[in-house]
């Protein structure tokens, strides 16, 4: 939708109109549809973050029978990928702990 405004007294009362409604929006309490979607993608954000926690745990310090397949790659690689993996993993955590999903 465009707006198209002549004057810039029109542009500040279009303004507080935008801004009054945006706030109404932020207080409006989710429907029971949204509030199940946001409990799956917060229990979805909890499990990727622990399986890719798990994933760097892994990697970083492998099993007797992973160690020929991680031995084949560079170790400076493996510990890069490693803290990469630690640190999505913990931003999947915190975004399943902060469930701002449907908020801008």
């Amino acid at each position: 939708m465009k707006y198209y405004i002549a004057s810039k007294e029109n542009q500040l009362v279009l303004f507080k109109v935008a801004n009054e409604l945006v706030e109404e929006f932020e207080n409006e309490q989710p429907s029971d549809r949204e509030k199940n979607l946001i409990r799956m993608k917060s229990i979805t954000n909890y499990v990727m973050g622990i399986f890719l926690i798990g994933v760097g745990v892994m990697f970083l310090y492998p099993t007797e029978k992973m160690k020929p397949f991680i031995d084949q790659y560079d170790h400076t690689m493996i510990i890069i990928f490693s803290i990469l993996c630690f640190v999505y993993g913990a931003f999947r955590i915190y975004r399943g702990y902060a469930k701002n999903y449907f908020k801008d």
